[in-house]
């Protein structure tokens, strides 16, 4: 299938490893041309480095939870690109429990989407666009501790982005949400909890229909899927990307 993605310009936040560097990868793959950002600025240089190869790609170090460097990087990179049809919201910060640490939280999973995708409307609404969030299925879970400021952000990121579809959409700017399961990445939280977690690993991995847990590149399948023309027709969509882990019915 040719997703009719070649010559598009996306943008990805929180983007040089994980989900987002897959997603980058993917849509590089497809011909699209893509700015990368994240906090580390020898990580930014070294994805370049490595991409570069690929495609046409861009980037720089930012901090997601400063909006004014947000903001900044998104109006380069139209400039650098030429314009901006898809725009993918990658960046969370790690959970709190206390309040006080829930500010930041705020700031660079909510305030970093928002602003952002003020930043990049009219560019986006220039000939249509699509924003794509990174959710979670941990919005829909109980968890025995309570919900953490990452779950509960996740959960306005997800609200925020479906409840735009409407507005968005009437300026033919498509907002989707991919909500992954849990996602087993080389250095990421799920390897964490293998190596000093074992039994839940483990018992995570059992009360999976597929008894192994998902990847990068599942996810960025859907991501990049969502942003291409193949999907012209899907907006307002949570796409749960969780090889049926998470049990409950959706209607």
């Amino acid at each position: 299938m040719d997703l009719g993605l070649n010559g598009k310009r996306a943008l990805v936040t929180g983007s040089t490893k994980g989900i987002g560097r897959a997603v980058v990868e993917t849509l590089l793959a497809e011909g699209a041309s893509v700015a990368i950002c994240a906090r580390d600025a020898d990580g930014v240089a070294a994805a370049l480095g490595e991409l570069s190869s690929s495609g046409t790609v861009c980037g720089s170090a930012v901090d997601a939870g400063d909006l004014d460097s947000l903001t900044a990087w998104v109006n380069s990179s139209a400039e650098e690109l030429g314009g901006i049809d898809i725009y993918v919201h990658n960046t969370s910060a790690k959970p709190q429990r206390k309040l006080e640490g829930w500010i930041n939280n705020f700031n660079v999973d909510l305030q970093a989407l928002v602003g952002g995708v003020a930043t990049a409307q009219e560019a986006l609404a220039d000939g249509g666009g699509s924003l794509i969030s990174i959710g979670t299925t941990a919005v829909a879970e109980h968890f025995a501790t309570g919900s953490s400021s990452y779950s509960a952000f996740k959960a306005a990121v997800t609200n925020w982005t479906l409840g735009q579809a409407q507005v968005l959409g009437a300026q033919g700017i498509r907002c989707n949400v991919v909500q992954p399961g849990p996602i087993f990445i080389e250095g990421g939280d799920w390897n964490m909890i293998k190596d000093h977690m074992a039994d839940f690993f483990t018992a995570t991995q059992k009360s999976h229909p597929r008894g192994e847990l998902g990847t990068a590149q599942d996810v960025a399948n859907a991501v990049v899927f969502l942003a291409s023309d193949a999907a012209k027709h899907i907006n307002g969509a949570n796409l749960t990307v969780d090889g049926g882990f998470t049990k409950r019915v959706n209607y």
